[in-house]
């Protein structure tokens, strides 16, 4: 199992956002997190990654808690942010190089595989720019290779289609069913329903700090909807049956 999360409890105070969430993800799955805004989407994202400590419950990564080896667990995590976090000091290539010393990765391999993933988005002519001045989609491009030339086991994608044009999105898409096929998990949140449900394996959806439902498409039909339901048609009706509570 790529990632567990038992019985997690926390938030960013001594209130609790997060309520008892549990779920798993499968070794080579992808699995979309869904929830409206506030949630508790991005709490559970900074928890998995190390940014919050839990106030109890367990997260481990392939048996691995970050309490207990700490460089183990966060070196099988790469985390694509909404936002693009970048060094202003560091061109492009220096990000890279510095993402190949972190995760102590061979620096042949590594190059190798960053310039198949310049070309791919086309970034291979701007290796000595800046990234802190690209645009935003160009910022999240810089953001994809680096999390990609690693060996991460688990993905953790937030928002990841925002400010990309259509063939980065196709080319990011079809990055994680390699991934996928290569045996690594991927946890991807986002509000863009149409793509997960062509995409994911299986969803979770969160509000209001719990797990509501998790399962695949079908199962999710089954249980809020009928056989035309999309994952867009169940999510509203979650909401509007959450809002009437």
């Amino acid at each position: 199992m790529a990632l567990e999360v038992s019985h997690l409890v926390g938030g960013y105070s001594q209130i609790p956002v997060l309520k008892d969430i549990s779920f798993n993800i499968k070794d080579g799955e992808l699995v979309g997190l869904i929830g409206l805004n506030g949630a508790g989407k991005s709490t559970t994202i900074n928890h998995i990654i190390g940014i919050l400590t839990p106030f109890s419950g367990d997260i481990k990564i392939n048996g691995t808690a970050i309490d207990k080896d700490i460089n183990k667990y966060k070196q099988q995590i790469a985390y694509i942010p909404e936002v693009p976090i970048l060094y202003k000091e560091l061109t492009l290539k220096e990000h890279i190089e510095t993402t190949i010393m972190a995760y102590q990765l061979d620096e042949n391999e590594a190059w190798q595989r960053a310039k198949e993933l310049l070309k791919m988005f086309r970034l291979d002519n701007k290796l000595e720019w800046f990234p802190i001045n690209f645009s935003k989609g160009m910022r999240q491009k810089v953001m994809i290779v680096c999390a990609f030339i690693t060996n991460a086991k688990l993905f953790i994608i937030d928002e990841p289609f925002l400010g990309l044009d259509p063939l980065a999105v196709n080319d990011l898409l079809n990055l994680i069913n390699n991934q996928k096929k290569q045996g690594s998990s991927i946890l991807m949140s986002t509000h863009v329903l149409d793509t997960a449900q062509r995409f994911c394996d299986r969803f979770v959806l969160i509000h209001n700090g719990q797990v509501r439902t998790e399962g695949n498409l079908e199962a999710l039909k089954k249980e809020y909807g009928d056989d035309e339901s999309s994952l867009n048609d169940i999510y509203l009706k979650l909401a509007e049956e959450s809002n009437n509570e």
